[in-house]
């Protein structure tokens, strides 16, 4: 890939966008009636590129965790897979913290009826004019950004101040909202739960009493079990519960395609340590999992590990080892970064809040530990485990890794092809007839069950006649298919065959016979 192609700054969100629609990667969420904001929907080729990640880290993190590395211990790392409810007893999230502290100062426009998340809304004045000029409000990356930075220049030039809208207090009476024609039309900020509310029963009364929630991070799940995983497996500390599953926030402003949804889909570890050993672990994970990215396809400078400061720090987290991000370089951010995974050491804060809500102790007896009995044996030691936290948005990897993929290129006949790494590759190979008569389609129908036997678990294994084989090969550099091979007039003679590679687009000839050795090895099988 070029230097300049490699460069998230210069690719088009909109060319990306109009490719996974053209494509099948994503669409938008009931289109047909309009679409719906913040909801989104993969196509057949999303869809496996979603299910290939998510594969992916399933096997990396709980089948073989750590993919064979050791933890700072020596020992190998021991990680045991849950499926929790997406609706829980509402009094989970008054343990987590989630109904009286998930909440966002939230403003109004009485002219637009838009809602805005008040920490989010900038704006301009004239310098030293706040209280005596009007005040452009915006939202970054949105198209009111542009529209208010125009009328700001407009009326004072270049004798500008920016500021955050919430530095003015609640008097709104000069302000301008994002999207409105007239000043003093935005509300006093409030606050607003992020989580979606819904009744459970078969009753038709929508009460506080049948209230629940859909979950807004799978973490809790997690915790809740902790007991029950420790009491019906053979785990010890420390080790690690992991599971993939939906989560729902009501974001107020959803934007940047999957970016920011109001359903999304995590890939979540809990992992469990002793507190004299959490810096450590969370030293390791946080090393491990941006490694990881690496190897999945994101390396390059596009991803960065950036540690919090202590202003952002999430009200579990540990003051001094905190969290981590790694974050990814999007078209949208460009030339900044949006996170990808945090790496949080959580303390012990959710198993203490579970274990005085719920009553039900969530201590750990370790027999490793303690003072040592007259037989020199540890006497074995109680305590609440402390938990490092890798928490990962699929959608968000899929996001990236379309985005890192995308790479255009005028001199072939897509304009662009799609560099996805061999593992996460929707289709992993084509098998085409050079045209469709002569005895090509029996050879190549051959190849093709031949190659989905053995590689159709992983993805598809595509075969097409249609069409010139130009026009063919363009469809698969789209897909990011690595690997076409075609099938002519030679194979019926000398059983060879043509291995066109995507990221090249040069051509070879292999006998036949070969095929599901040379795509093991592109695999890395």
């Amino acid at each position: 890939m070029s230097e300049a192609s490699s460069n998230n700054a210069n690719k088009s969100m909109d060319d990306i966008m109009a490719l996974c629609k053209r494509r099948g990667f994503i669409y938008q969420a009931s289109e047909i009636y309009g679409g719906i904001n913040g909801f989104w929907d993969y196509g057949p080729l999303g869809a496996q590129l979603k299910k290939n990640l998510r594969d992916a880290w399933w096997q990396d993190v709980v089948m073989n965790p750590c993919v064979g590395r050791p933890g700072p211990d020596g020992e190998p790392v021991e990680i045991v897979p849950v499926d929790t409810c997406i609706i829980q007893n509402p009094k989970v999230w008054e343990a987590s913290g989630h109904v009286g502290g998930f909440n966002d100062p939230m403003i109004d426009c009485r002219e637009s009826k838009a809602r805005y998340r008040a920490d989010h809304v900038r704006a301009i004045s004239g310098k030293g004019k706040r209280n005596e000029a009007p005040i452009f409000a915006f939202l970054t990356d949105t198209p009111s950004e542009t529209k208010q930075r125009k009328a700001a220049a407009k009326k004072f030039g270049n004798e500008i101040e920016e500021f955050d809208l919430l530095e003015l207090g609640t008097d709104f009476a000069n302000v301008l909202g994002p999207d409105a024609d007239t000043l003093g039309t935005l509300t006093e900020p409030r606050a607003f739960n992020l989580m979606f509310k819904t009744f459970v029963g078969a009753t038709s009364a929508q009460t506080d009493e049948n209230a629940a929630y859909l979950r807004p991070e799978t973490a809790q799940g997690i915790f809740i079990n902790f007991k029950n995983v420790v009491d019906t497996t053979r785990v010890s500390v420390p080790f690690g519960i992991a599971q993939t599953g939906k989560a729902f926030r009501n974001e107020v402003t959803p934007r940047n395609f999957t970016f920011r949804s109001r359903e999304f889909e995590q890939m979540e570890i809990e992992f469990f340590c002793h507190a004299d050993d959490a810096k450590t672990w969370f030293t390791f994970w946080r090393d491990w999992r941006y490694q990881w990215w690496q190897e999945i396809g994101l390396a390059g400078d596009n991803l960065i590990l950036r540690n919090h400061d202590s202003d952002e720090l999430a009200h579990y987290a540990k003051e001094g080892e905190g969290t981590s991000d790694i974050e990814y370089r999007f078209p949208f951010t460009a030339p900044g970064f949006g996170e990808l995974e945090g790496i949080a050491h959580r303390g012990n804060f959710d198993l203490t809040q579970h274990e005085e809500h719920s009553k039900k102790k969530m201590q750990y007896f370790d027999t490793t530990r303690g003072e040592l009995a007259p037989n020199g044996q540890p006497k074995g030691e109680w305590y609440t485990p402390h938990c490092i936290e890798p928490s990962a948005g699929l959608d968000r990897g899929v996001l990236a890794i379309i985005c890192e993929a995308y790479t255009p290129d005028e001199s072939r006949a897509s304009k662009v092809y799609m560099k996805f790494h061999p593992r996460v590759a929707p289709i992993k190979a084509a098998v085409f007839p050079l045209v469709n008569k002569d005895g090509m389609p029996e050879k190549a129908a051959e190849l093709h069950q031949e190659l989905v036997k053995k590689f159709g678990h992983l993805g598809a294994i595509e075969t097409d006649a249609k069409q010139s084989i130009g026009k063919r090969y363009a469809r698969m550099d789209e897909a990011g298919c690595p690997i076409c091979f075609t099938i002519d007039g030679d194979t019926l003679t000398d059983g060879t065959i043509t291995v066109r590679d995507r990221d090249t687009a040069e051509q070879k000839r292999i006998p036949m016979a070969q095929a599901s050795a040379y795509l093991a090895e592109v695999l890395g099988m």
